[in-house]
């Protein structure tokens, strides 16, 4: 690895101060996790210098606010996982952190460095998505707050503009405590990018799928939600067929490529089964007994 400049960031104000200082030679270091790993693998020559945000105290801190549960863009896999309020609230995000690489990886890596690498087989976005997540983003012209969606344009693409950092995730008020299932299929049990990820999120009142959400990753070109499986299950009985057939629709939805881990028809037959399967983890979240769910 080549030499760089090194500056710590005393909170998200000094960041954006020191990327206006530095200009375009400065990149962002959080848990570096991904950006190590690729400064000793590119021909690149690296930028000048280093801000590092991982002391930043503004940007850590899991908690429920006004606008809903607010979880810091500088909190780590390893947080997610073992936070009370998260497991209470939406096991499912410490679920999806929990698949997320080694321990190591999720005691460094942060969910906001994995949101902005912006890979399409993130296991952070879908069950975020799924649950109506916006981001905080601070910059030069002040703070701006988008849909996590907005947040994605392609590959290792996001919307930020240059000097902006995101400073936190929340998940509206109302989505906290939402019955939510994540669900993710590899080519191995630890460790492994996903063929597919999927989350789905509904309520269940009067035996009904109310709000339901649908969030694919790794079968387009960022992770994406499936609209048309949502507009189907919205107002439908909650059942098992049609859960299977908001799966079938849902692959019609995905854009998956083929590549050496797997083909394109393999993905959305994976898509299938895994947005089945995620819906049945949100009911059975609803309902601890899934004796009720029609046939």
């Amino acid at each position: 690895m080549k030499p760089f400049g090194y500056v710590a960031a005393q909170d998200s104000e000094h960041a954006v101060a020191l990327l206006a200082e530095y200009g375009k030679g400065a990149k962002l270091l959080a848990g570096g996790t991904d950006l190590l790993a690729d400064l000793k693998l590119t021909p690149h020559p690296p930028p000048a210098v280093m801000v590092d945000i991982s002391r930043c105290a503004d940007l850590k801190g899991i908690a429920i606010t006004e606008a809903g549960l607010r979880i810091g863009a500088m909190v780590t896999h390893s947080e997610i996982v073992n936070s009370p309020l998260i497991r209470d609230t939406l096991p499912a995000l410490a679920e999806a952190a929990l698949s997320i690489g080694a321990v190591q990886t999720r005691n460094l890596g942060s969910i906001a460095g994995n949101l902005v690498t912006c890979v399409p087989s993130m296991d952070s976005g879908p069950t975020l998505l799924a649950l109506e997540a916006s981001v905080t983003i601070l910059g030069p012209s002040g703070r701006r707050t988008i849909g996590l969606a907005d947040l994605f344009v392609g590959p290792r693409k996001t919307s930020l503009a240059f000097g902006e950092i995101l400073v936190e995730i929340v998940i509206p008020k109302r989505n906290v405590g939402k019955p939510t299932g994540f669900q993710k299929f590899g080519l191995r049990k630890g460790q492994a990018l996903a063929l597919v990820n999927a989350a789905a999120s509904f309520w269940a009142g009067e035996g009904l799928f109310t709000e339901p959400t649908i969030a694919l990753g790794a079968v387009a070109p960022t992770v994406i939600r499936a609209p048309k499986a949502e507009a189907y299950l919205a107002g439908r009985p909650v059942t098992e067929d049609a859960m299977a057939e908001a799966g079938r629709i849902a692959a019609t939805e995905a854009k998956p490529i083929t590549d050496f881990r797997a083909t394109a028809d393999y993905r959305r037959d994976l898509v299938a089964v895994l947005v089945k399967r995620a819906l049945l983890a949100a009911h059975g979240r609803a309902t601890p007994n899934r004796k009720d769910i029609a046939s």
